[in-house]
This record gives structure tokens, sequence and C-alpha cells, in this order.
């Protein structure tokens, strides 16, 4: 099977893909994007998550047939060529950043966040959004330092 797709706002397209692969594999292994990872392929702890037409999924839970003509963004489209988005700066600056594997997912999720708010979000807010991301290396608070800076450049901008 072959499965056309826009990733990261680039035409691409998979060929010999098998029906039941998921768009994960196909990111990673099909079309070089290592960003999202692989950790438990059962869509709870989040580090696999991207865009799929704009709304953040765990890309080990998508059959990548399903995202035919559609449009993914992964952690690597978010920045713009060497200039990194403001959430990934601010996950470096605030050391939220350990072994890295959640890392990804985390990101795209609190930039989902981050875009869909107004000013900075309650931590309360916060927890919520990213409940679905599971990191074993950090007690979360440089996490939430992150998404908080983030949003506080956001919204002075």
């Amino acid at each position: 099977m072959r499965v056309n797709v826009t990733v990261n706002g680039e035409a691409m397209t998979a060929d010999d893909v098998w029906e039941g692969e998921s768009l994960l594999y196909a990111l990673r292994e099909r079309l070089g994007l290592p960003g999202a990872k692989n950790a438990c392929e059962q869509g709870e702890c989040g580090s696999c998550t991207v865009y799929l037409d704009g709304v953040p999924v765990c890309a080990c839970l998508v059959a990548v047939g399903q995202a035919e003509g559609r449009s993914v963004v992964t952690v690597e489209g978010l920045a713009d060529g060497d200039d990194l988005d403001q959430v990934q700066s601010a996950f470096v600056e605030c050391g939220a950043v350990q072994c890295g594997f959640c890392t990804p997912g985390l990101i795209v999720q609190a930039h989902s966040l981050i875009a869909s708010s107004d000013g900075v979000p309650e931590d309360a807010e916060i927890r919520e959004a990213l409940a679905g991301n599971l990191c074993r290396c950090t007690g979360y608070e440089k996490i939430l330092d992150a998404v908080r800076l983030a949003a506080a450049r956001k919204a002075a901008s």
C-alpha cells in the first residue's frame, strides 16, 4: 500500500506500507522522522504525540492509512529551520529535558495547550493537558516551568 501525507508542510509518500502499520512506525522508519518516540505502543505514555490535521494524537494508535491525504506535524515541524519554537526553547531553558524520551510528546501537547489558551494557563490546566504524557525522569516541576514560560512569552507577544 502507498500512503501520501503532508508532514511538516512537505508532501511525502511511504511505499510498501502494511495495512496495520502505525503512523508512528511510518514516520520513524519510512519517512526518517525520529522525533516522536516509540515507548508503550498503547497510547498510554504520550511519547509519540503528533498533530494530525491540527489535533494532537498518539501516533502509535493511528493506522498510517488513516493519515492518507492528511497533514501531520511532528516535534521537528514546530521549529522554523534552526530556530526553535517557543515551547522547545522553554524546555531547554528550564531544564525540562532529561533523558529526552518523553520530551517530543510533551512539547507537542504543551504547544497545543498554549496555542488554544489566552494568557498563561493555570497549573491545573497544564497538568490536565499533559496528563496523558508520562515522564519517568523528572518530578514534572521543570516541565511545568517550561510550559508557564512559553505561555507567558506567547501572551507577551
